[in-house]
């Protein structure tokens, strides 16, 4: 059975311990430690923006295979007020609070496959994989 690692998204230092699971589970996969900071880099992202928008969330980080390939999944959910336009959110330099508005692009940039699903009113779910080499 694939290792899997859940971590509840309520404050701050939740986001590093979602960092340090999936950098800890992406070196047990064999991903270079250049592929370990991109994947914590990406999950840091997405649970900064459940912190700021979204109280609270869950990050879950487990370990995929698919046709012979390793690799890992980050799904990050969340019940908050979902995003009303995904599209723009997902555009470089957008954001609503004033910041670099690098967050869910650049998690998008440094992973493999990204996927973002949000409900107005209900919340979102992004799932993002990284394969190993």
């Amino acid at each position: 059975m694939a290792a899997e690692s859940r971590v509840r998204i309520e404050r701050e230092t939740d986001i590093v311990t979602a960092r340090q699971r999936g950098r800890e589970m992406a070196a047990s996969r064999g991903f270079s430690s250049t592929d370990q900071t991109l994947i914590a880099l990406a999950i840091s992202e997405v649970a900064r923006n459940i912190v700021v928008y979204a109280l609270p969330g869950e990050i879950v980080v487990s370990e995929i295979e698919d046709d012979g390939r390793r690799g890992i999944m980050v799904v990050a959910q969340d019940e908050g007020p979902g995003i009303v336009d995904p599209e723009l959110a997902m555009r470089d330099g957008y954001s609503t609070t004033k910041s670099l508005g690098v967050g869910l692009p650049g998690a998008r940039r440094v992973m493999d496959e990204f996927e973002l699903v949000s409900t107005v009113g209900k919340g979102t779910t992004i799932t993002m994989k990284k394969w190993a080499p």
